[in-house]
């Protein structure tokens, strides 16, 4: 596919994987808060820009390109705020633009108590963060329904791969095996995430897609498969219920749920890692696993 132009806002770690793997869907543009994280938009073929909540010339000039639109910018409480930038434009200065891509948390759902939900399921948010995203995803939604155009709403489990995994923690000594009876968490491999933009924003399909594996697990079961594969005894288990953990992440253990990604399937996606097991398998073997972590020497226990 040629000819398009996509904007980032907030080209962070999975939308500069997007933009890296996927040179020939075209130009990408992006944005990111200051200039000191321009070396990295540009090493991942994204011309970068300075986004403050308002519009400048340079970000104007290049939404008029804009074919494919991509948001991953967390909503504030006053709303979002590349919504609130751009509902004008949208509407009036970016001729081309076919396809919006929101990218959202499977946090809207809430506690399942250990149950299956998917796209079908009813959003029950309990974090304010959550809650803020679901009131987001509502507004590009109704943007679409008043302009026409598709948006893909995609919610994300929680987001791992290289750079970010247990080996780099277990490399570092901060990883941990938190246990909580019956707690388990999905999770998407950046690739995964990278691969089902380019899918969605190729066919310019608008809907809610659940973007995430296969295999919700135990926290502690991932860390101790990483540490399996390393020829590292995994750190000793940890009992929830005494752990000392920031409020934050704490609240994470709060919502216990198992995501499917129906829509994303029926869409015809195929997820390149089906479970943190082919995922960490992979990363192991091609040596990428710790690519732009801050690395310390093995803690080998």
């Amino acid at each position: 596919m040629t000819g398009t132009g996509t904007f980032i806002f907030g080209a962070g770690y999975s939308a500069r994987a997007f933009a890296h793997a996927n040179r020939d869907f075209g130009a990408f543009a992006g944005t990111t808060r200051t200039e000191q994280k321009f070396e990295a938009l540009r090493a991942a073929g994204i011309s970068p820009l300075v986004f403050d909540g308002a519009l400048t010339p340079r970000i104007e000039a290049a939404l008029a390109e804009t074919t494919h639109l991509v948001v991953s910018i967390a909503p504030e409480e006053a709303g979002d705020p590349v919504l609130r930038a751009t509902r004008d434009a949208i509407g009036s200065k970016m001729p081309g633009l076919a396809w919006i891509g929101y990218l959202s948390t499977v946090g809207v759902y809430g506690d399942r108590s250990g149950g299956w939900v998917d796209e079908t399921g009813e959003c029950r948010p309990v974090s304010r963060r959550s809650k803020l995203r679901l009131e987001a995803e509502r507004a590009w939604q109704a943007l679409a329904e008043e302009t026409g155009l598709p948006v893909a709403i995609l919610r994300l489990s929680g987001i791992y791969g290289p750079g970010r995994n247990a080996f780099v923690n277990l490399e570092n000594g901060t990883a941990r095996r938190l246990v909580k009876p019956g707690q388990v968490f999905n999770r998407i491999h950046r690739d995964d995430i990278a691969g089902a933009l380019r899918h969605l924003a190729e066919r310019r399909l608008g809907g809610i897609f659940n973007v995430t594996d296969d295999t919700p697990a135990p926290p502690q079961d991932v860390v101790a498969y990483a540490a399996s594969l390393m020829g590292v005894a995994p750190p000793q288990e940890t009992d929830f219920e005494t752990a000392q953990l920031s409020p934050m992440a704490r609240s994470f253990y709060g919502e216990n749920k198992r995501v499917a990604n129906t829509a994303l399937r029926r869409a015809g996606y195929r997820l390149r890692f089906v479970d943190y097991r082919a995922a960490l398998d992979h990363m192991w073997a091609a040596g990428d696993w710790a690519e732009g972590a801050a690395r310390s020497p093995m803690k080998r226990q």
